[in-house]
């Protein structure tokens, strides 16, 4: 927000610069994920492996949400939690470039290490980027950091498809490793960056006014049907990973291994357009917004798995990226409005607890039927999501009544 003299306002600045920090780090994570697939599959990993890793990665990383989103609540260690959890997150990613060539279970074990470095960041940093949000539009406020994380995440995968064209004369998996090295770069640029907005703003609470008096956390039903949505629609939101090593089998002769990056490059450009209008659409009507975006993206699977041509690919990689998009700014943005700023981190780590147990369920469960028949796990994707829908407009009545 803008002061009579059009300059940004402090709680604006530090949104900003907390979002250049996450671009790099989604520069550097979202690189890996677009070559993560591939590169555990070059190792001799299967389907179920992949689809069990990526789920275990996401039940840790989310899971232990709970946990240290108590402890930041209980020591309003604010900083230290996030510097922790970043330093954990962007390391893992380079040191998949030491990893042999049958390594797959030393792969498996960072990226699992990188996924618990951001659960112990996520809840000390989503609730300080709310108590700047609360002044500035939660909507616009997550929506506008998800836009400049997923520029990150744009320009990583874009990266490694330029050092993958340079070296496409070398060994396949030689290159996918000299790529993760390469993502030492933003890295670094992530940590020194967050340094900076730890020095320039060590008291970001100070944003949001402290309540009048002290408001116990407690779960409300609007919460609880709210928690029970999301965990629906992480249980038939596909991993990417899984989408990868499907697109590298079946699409063979249709799609160039050396610009996957830059399909999963596109994926998060939608994400990033996507987060900033629903973002801005949830400070008009609230959880409603979500269950557009999750209607509209619910069909991607279809799109990729039921059928084989670059078109439908596009299409159904840019459905997934609107429902990332949209998860990612209004699922934090409706926290902070549901949960009082006292037990914040605890209402992030409960709902991100959930997400994760049932992302990793889900991940399993797809992984398996990947396998076993297609179909049956596009069916089973969409009716998890759908079903979601409904209970995010049961949220949204039951608020009303709160």
């Amino acid at each position: 927000m803008k002061g009579k003299r059009g300059r940004l306002s402090q709680a604006m600045i530090f949104l900003i610069l907390f979002g250049v920090v996450s671009l790099f780090s989604d520069m550097t994570h979202e690189g890996a994920s677009s070559i993560r697939g591939a590169y555990l599959s070059l190792m001799g990993a299967s389907a179920g492996v992949i689809g069990f890793v990526s789920g275990l990665g996401e039940l840790i990383g989310y899971s232990m949400r709970y946990v240290f989103g108590r402890l930041t609540d209980r020591t309003r260690g604010y900083w230290p939690m996030t510097i922790l959890g970043y330093l954990l997150d962007v390391l893992a990613v380079p040191a998949l470039a030491l990893v042999g060539e049958h390594g797959w279970m030393w792969a498996c074990g960072l990226l699992v290490v990188q996924r618990m470095g951001k659960a112990i960041k996520k809840p000390a940093k989503d609730t300080i980027m709310s108590f700047a949000a609360s002044q500035e539009g939660v909507g616009r406020s997550f929506g506008m950091q998800e836009l400049l994380d997923q520029i990150g995440a744009f320009l990583g995968p874009v990266l490694l498809s330029a050092v993958l064209l340079l070296r496409r004369q070398g060994e396949l998996f030689q290159n996918y490793a000299f790529c993760f090295g390469v993502l030492a770069v933003p890295g670094g640029l992530t940590i020194l960056l967050l340094l900076f907005t730890r020095h320039k703003f060590p008291n970001p609470q100070q944003f949001e006014p402290e309540p009048k008096e002290y408001v116990p956390f407690r779960m409300k039903g609007s919460f609880r049907l709210y928690i029970a949505g999301i965990s629906l629609f992480a249980f038939g939101f596909l991993d990417y990973a899984l989408i990868l090593m499907h697109v590298t089998r079946a699409y063979q002769g249709l799609v160039d291994q050396d610009v996957l990056p830059l399909l999963y490059a596109a994926a998060m450009l939608v994400d990033a357009v996507a987060a900033l209008v629903f973002g801005r659409l949830y400070d008009k009507i609230g959880v409603k917004a979500l269950a557009i975006s999750t209607v509209l993206s619910s069909g991607f699977a279809v799109f990729i798995f039921a059928f084989r041509s670059a078109p439908a690919l596009l299409v159904g990689v840019a459905l997934w990226g609107v429902g990332m998009g949209a998860q990612e700014s209004i699922l934090k943005a409706a926290v902070t409005s549901m949960v009082p700023k006292n037990s914040r981190a605890t209402g992030y780590g409960i709902f991100e607890c959930s997400f994760g147990i049932f992302w990793f369920l889900g991940s399993w469960l797809m992984g398996v039927l990947y396998d076993a028949s297609l179909p049956a796990m596009v069916a089973v994707s969409m009716a998890a999501q759908l079903a979601a829908v409904a209970l995010y407009l049961l949220s949204a009545r039951r608020a009303r009544e709160e």
